[in-house]
């Protein structure tokens, strides 16, 4: 394997860990209240 595609490999490596990282942090970053309108009226739960 040249050592071209061992930077190629690394770097796509670096940057799935990077866009995992991000997706994580926006679903921690998630408001723990959810509003929903229905047929019934207006429902808001705090999680």
């Amino acid at each position: 394997m040249s050592r071209n595609v061992l930077y190629v490999l690394i770097g796509a490596l670096v940057v799935v860990i990077g866009v995992v990282g991000y997706f994580y942090y926006q679903e921690q970053q998630t408001s723990s209240v959810d509003i929903e309108f229905g047929e019934s009226g207006i429902s808001i739960e705090t999680k």
